[in-house]
């Protein structure tokens, strides 16, 4: 039986070089912030809101055609934490 990951790490790598990491709870939320934020506007120069939802009181904006890549990286508690 599969492993259930217990959060997904979520890497966006942007043009200018930058990387930046947000975690999700679920493969579900993840998918729906991609989905109905980013897909709809992937060419656009306007920010939208990446949610972080472990850290309190901070938010991130990004433009969408800022956006290179995306990597998705299931976390298991139970694993090592890499560097």
């Amino acid at each position: 039986m599969p492993k259930k990951a217990d959060e997904y790490a979520v890497h966006l790598f942007l043009t200018n070089g930058h990387r930046e990491e947000v975690r999700f709870l679920n493969i579900q939320d993840f998918q729906k912030w991609y989905s109905n934020d980013v897909v709809p506007k992937f060419d656009s120069q306007e920010f939208i809101t990446v949610p972080i939802k472990n850290i309190q009181g901070e938010y991130m904006v990004v433009r969408p055609a800022a956006i290179v890549a995306i990597r998705v990286e299931p976390i298991f508690f139970g694993s090592v934490e890499r560097l």
